[in-house]
C-alpha cells in the first residue's frame, strides 16, 4: 500500500504537468495566486457564518438565511482551492510531504471539516428552534469559535509552508 502511494506521488511529481508548473516562471506564481484568492474566499465566507454562530454579526438574520447566501460561494471557492492546491502540490510533492506545516495544514483542514460535520450532524438538528435567536446555544457557538481557530491555523500553516520549503 505504502509503495503504491509512493509510486503515485513519484508519477505525479515527474509528470509533464508538474514539470511545467515547476519550471515555468509564470505558471507557479499564477496558480499560487489563484490558490491564495480562493482560500481568502473560503475563509472569509466561513468567517461570516462563524461570526453569526458566535452572535457577533448578522444577529437579525436567521442562521439558515446567512448560510444559504454564503455557502454556495464557499463551496465553489473550496473546489478552486483544492484544484489549485493540488497543482502546486504535484510540482514538488516529495518536498511538500516532508514539510511539517504542509502536513499540519492538511490535518487542520480535515479537522475543520470534521467540526462542520459534527455541527451539522448533531448541533444543528434542532436549528429551526433556535436559528433566529441572537445568542445561539453553546454547541453552535463552540462550533463557530473552533471553526475560526482552525481556519486561522490553516492560513498560518499555509503561509509558513513557503518559508520552510527546502530550496531547489
Amino acid at each position: 500500500m505504502m509503495l503504491q502511494l509512493k509510486d503515485l506521488i513519484s508519477y505525479l511529481e515527474n509528470s509533464g504537468l508538474a514539470d511545467n508548473i515547476r519550471e515555468n516562471d509564470l505558471l507557479f506564481p499564477l496558480i499560487e495566486s489563484v490558490h491564495v484568492l480562493s482560500i481568502c474566499l473560503v475563509v472569509g465566507s466561513i468567517l461570516a457564518v462563524d461570526l453569526r454562530l458566535l452572535g457577533l454579526a448578522s444577529v437579525h438574520r436567521s442562521v439558515s438565511r446567512v448560510t444559504r447566501g454564503i455557502l454556495p460561494l464557499t463551496w465553489c471557492a473550496f473546489v478552486v482551492a483544492v484544484a489549485s492546491g493540488s497543482l502546486l502540490f504535484i510540482s514538488n510533492a516529495t518536498k511538500y510531504l516532508g514539510n511539517g506545516y504542509f502536513i499540519a495544514k492538511i490535518f487542520l483542514i480535515c479537522a475543520a471539516g470534521l467540526n462542520m460535520a459534527i455541527f451539522h450532524g448533531i448541533s444543528a438538528k434542532d436549528l429551526p428552534r433556535w436559528e433566529n435567536e441572537a445568542r445561539l446555544p453553546l454547541p453552535a457557538r463552540l462550533a463557530g469559535g473552533l471553526s475560526i481557530l482552525l481556519w486561522v491555523a490553516v492560513v498560518a500553516c499555509g503561509r509558513w509552508i513557503g518559508f520552510t520549503m527546502p530550496a531547489g
